[in-house]
C-alpha cells in the first residue's frame, strides 16, 4: 500500500484583526502561533484552505 502524501503548512502571518473566518481555518489546520509548521494530508480540502488564507499560510516544502 502506498504511503500517503503530505504536505507541510507553515503559519507567515497573525490572525490579529482577522475576520473570524479566517482564524477559523488556521484553527481547523492546527495553526495558532507565528512560524509553527504543521504536516497535513495532501488532499484538495487542506489546499483548497490554505489558497483561502496565502497572507496567513503557505506550503513549505
Amino acid at each position: 500500500m502506498a504511503a500517503k502524501k503530505t504536505v507541510k503548512i507553515k503559519q507567515i502571518g497573525s490572525p490579529i484583526r482577522r475576520p473570524e473566518s479566517q482564524r477559523k481555518i488556521l484553527i481547523g489546520l492546527g495553526l495558532n502561533k507565528m512560524h509553527k509548521v504543521v504536516e497535513r494530508q495532501d488532499t484538495p480540502e487542506v489546499r483548497g484552505a490554505v489558497a483561502k488564507i496565502p497572507h496567513l499560510a503557505v506550503i513549505v516544502d
